[in-house]
């Protein structure tokens, strides 16, 4: 055998596992692509349905909001409503009930001074009359001007 017939032996040998090689690889594409096929069949099967579900699921959303919507604007006449004639009692009740409480504290205040016996009047120069307001006492005049006098004929 000569160099070139052994050249042509090696070259058919390469060929022949390179061709092997490729059908196996060929062999595994077609075997990923029927399984690929048959994911994508099994898919469309069970989301098609899921997609049919989620759509009556949003018509049904759509449906509930729509009416939550109507119940919403109800609510919201109806509290216009109250609103009003909340207004309109106040005005109409509550300035004649303000008048008709005060005139009963009147009364009774005027009752209470009539039934208690009045005061008699302090007398003597260290008893000075005096007013309370809401927790402090203020002098009466007469005791301020004393204070004043007693103050100047300190500082002399």
């Amino acid at each position: 055998m000569s160099g070139g017939e052994v050249a042509g032996i090696l070259v058919a040998v390469f060929w022949a596992i390179l061709v092997s090689f490729l059908a196996v690889v060929l062999v595994r594409l077609a075997q990923t692509l029927r399984a690929t096929t048959k994911l994508v069949a099994d898919v469309t099967e069970q989301a098609v349905p899921l997609l049919a579900d989620a759509s009556a699921t949003v018509r049904s959303a759509q449906t509930q909001l729509d009416k939550v919507d109507a119940i919403a604007s109800d609510v919201q006449e109806v509290t216009s409503n109250a609103s009003a004639l909340s207004t309109t009692v106040a005005s109409t009740f509550g300035g004649p009930l303000v008048k008709v409480a005060a005139f009963g504290y009147g009364v009774r205040q005027a009752l209470s001074r009539r039934t208690e016996p009045e005061p008699e009047p302090a007398r003597g120069r260290g008893s000075a009359r005096r007013t309370v307001i809401v927790g402090r006492t203020v002098p009466s005049a007469r005791e301020r001007r004393r204070e004043r006098r007693n103050a100047r004929g300190q500082k002399d």
